[in-house]
């Protein structure tokens, strides 16, 4: 298993957030006002296994300290294998590198193995902020970075 860096324009990670948007409007019924919204400015990392990417997640820049946890997501086959924990602490790597103190990030509350993970890597709730105030199914966490040494 190799965890790379690739572009937003990359068509695999299109591939993978296409199939994230799918299976969020089936778990949460199609809520309305839900929509795909392609951000330039995420740096991407994929997990690729055997040649194929089977997870993707990206950090979005919110401001010079923090960074936003976008579009976390592993295929369903390659679901229980650690990998999710894996790009998890990667991507906190390449928020650190960005020179963010802080990762925040929005899940659904009916995602409960999406709150799980995020727990259980010391993410702790804070309040709704954003584009997601609005939508009642929300919920947000955040995680200071450790100091370098």
């Amino acid at each position: 298993m190799l965890i790379e860096s690739r572009p937003v324009t990359d068509p695999e990670v299109a591939t993978l957030v296409g199939a994230q948007q799918r299976e969020l409007r089936a778990a949460d019924g199609g809520l309305d006002g839900q929509a795909t919204i392609t951000h330039d400015d995420i740096r991407y990392l994929v997990v690729v296994d055997g040649g194929r990417a089977v997870a993707c997640g990206g950090i979005q820049a919110l401001g010079r300290d923090t960074g936003e946890l976008k579009r976390m997501y592993v295929r369903p086959a390659y679901r229980g294998r650690g990998i999710a924990r894996q790009l998890l602490t990667a991507l906190e790597e390449l928020a650190f590198q960005q020179g963010h103190q802080v990762v925040c990030l929005e899940t659904g509350t009916y995602l409960p193995a999406a709150i799980g993970l995020y727990t259980s890597a010391g993410y702790r709730p804070i309040p709704v902020y954003g584009e997601y105030v609005d939508n009642p199914y929300s919920v947000c966490f955040a995680k200071r970075l450790p100091v370098a040494a």
